[in-house]
């Protein structure tokens, strides 16, 4: 069977650069990525949030019961960590997913691993992710399917927001078990989900999505225990320390660390328990370098031929005339180009959202998740509400005027955000519609930065060369006029 990916089996005809979720295999096992909860932790976005909340808060509840002794508590929240396979994620080949994660006999070793560790037992063990680092047993892939299962009902709404945007059927299907944080237990239902040969499908973001977890334990041995142990050999001039010729004093050289000192979990725990600052030394290098996972890397490991490349999505919209004929098609396209041209700083696009009851909508919500540039800067450095970027696209023929900012700036508060675009095809007076863009930005009532078709075409140009400072820029450029 040829290989089918999401996006393919329900002919979205989006490529993996516009499209918010991980387009994976539906009929050839499982895609070797994982859920990384420390990524979730260092995203900003709302949605990210509200899962490290129930992550932060399962972990340690279940914890706390095995410090406490309350261990039939902790075996039954252990209980309902299953295989996820309707995610398609884990280590798994051939053409039925499997997962190689937790089942019932791991859910008993998982419990096991933690209730027999120091790191636990003594409090020292605080996150999930640590388990990485310091937890005999629990590696990437059993901490991504405990992520998963955690954070299942936030998963669940994420697709169907995703399948909402896209105009995807589902179905009534069980949800499997989720974890219902105010009664501590777990429960099922059923919700909608989409379905694919016969199988419910889960989707995963791109942004939390993971070739490795960020914690790995051979990295911390290998890069900052070993070093730390060589300084600290050298300056007590231990007999590790190599001499040279001319009486020069070297430190170890790792090999005869790694033969006194043998890498092993506990290990790292002793270690870390009593060189803390090590600890906390790799934790916040991570911090400073969280790995994205690419649209790359997502083709590549699921062998997907060439994709619409940023040119082609220019030519694209070349191609969709303005009018109410190509309204739909053009809304459709806009939805891929801009998670093209922004992600990962923009995330979880959601179509037309719905405020004030219902009596009001928005074209397209995006959340901001930016950690650098331009978004970042707006709540950091602007001090802007942006928890949302809002977004309204207009197919007209003709410049937009007055109504059209109106609008946009209807949908503004302080919670939602004050930021947005104005997509349109066409700004014959550019001139004239920024000073209307300040106006509205000088009566407070938000800011509104225009992008017509010249001005997509040069941002699809700065993403296809990766030229993410080049975004800032032209972004900042256009924001200075609203302001100056």
């Amino acid at each position: 069977m040829k290989k089918q990916t999401f996006s393919q089996y329900f002919k979205l005809g989006k490529s993996q650069y516009e499209l918010d979720f991980v387009d994976v295999p539906i009929n050839d096992g499982d895609i070797p990525l994982f859920i990384d909860p420390y990524a979730i932790a260092k995203r900003t976005n709302r949605w990210s949030i509200q899962c490290n909340n129930l992550i932060v808060t399962f972990f340690q509840k279940a914890v706390d019961h095995i410090r406490n002794g309350q261990y039939s508590k902790a075996q039954y929240m252990f209980s309902g960590l299953r295989e996820p396979n309707q995610t398609r994620f884990g280590l798994s080949t051939g053409k039925v997913p499997r997962g190689r994660g937790i089942g019932g006999d791991q859910a008993i070793e998982l419990y096991n691993a933690l209730k027999d560790s120091s790191a636990v037992q003594t409090g020292f063990l605080r996150d999930l992710e640590d388990c990485e680092l310091l937890i005999e047993g629990i590696s990437r892939d059993k901490i991504s399917d405990m992520t998963t299962n955690i954070i299942r009902a936030k998963l669940i709404e994420y697709t169907q927001s995703q399948c909402n945007l896209f105009g995807i059927e589902t179905h009534q299907v069980p949800s499997g078990l989720i974890w219902d944080d105010h009664n501590e237990k777990w429960i099922s239902i059923y919700t909608e989900l989409p379905i694919c040969h016969s199988k419910s499908v889960i989707l995963i973001p791109k942004a939390t999505a993971r070739f490795d977890t960020e914690y790995n334990h051979q990295e911390y041995y290998q890069h900052f225990v070993l070093n730390f142990l060589q300084a600290e050999h050298l300056s007590a001039n231990s007999s590790l320390v190599r001499v040279l010729k001319d009486g020069t004093k070297k430190e170890p050289t790792k090999k005869s660390l790694k033969e006194k000192y043998p890498l092993s979990k506990q290990y790292l725990y002793e270690f870390s328990k009593e060189h803390p600052d090590v600890l906390s030394r790799y934790k916040k290098s991570k911090a400073s370098d969280l790995r994205e996972l690419t649209d790359e890397i997502i083709l590549e490991m699921t062998e997907q031929p060439p994709q619409p490349n940023y040119n082609q999505l220019a030519t694209e919209l070349a191609n969709i005339s303005p009018g109410d004929a190509d309204a739909t098609r053009f809304h459709n396209h806009m939805k891929g180009v801009l998670t093209a041209i922004f992600y990962p700083s923009l995330v979880n696009p959601v179509k037309e959202q719905e405020i004030h009851d219902g009596r009001k909508r928005i074209d397209l919500v995006y959340e901001n998740s930016a950690r650098s540039g331009f978004f970042f800067s707006l709540p950091q450095i602007k001090n802007i509400p942006s928890a949302y970027i809002m977004i309204e696209c207009k197919n007209y023929s003709a410049d937009p005027k007055n109504p059209e900012l109106d609008q946009l700036a209807g949908r503004f508060s302080v919670n939602r955000g004050r930021f947005g675009f104005l997509i349109c095809r066409t700004l014959a007076n550019k001139k004239l519609f920024y000073q209307r863009c300040k106006d509205t930005a000088s009566d407070d009532r938000g800011f509104i930065i225009p992008l017509d078709d010249k001005d997509v075409r040069i941002l699809l140009g700065f993403k296809r060369n990766n030229d993410f400072m080049a975004i800032d820029k032209f972004l900042d450029e256009r924001f200075r006029m609203l302001v100056m």
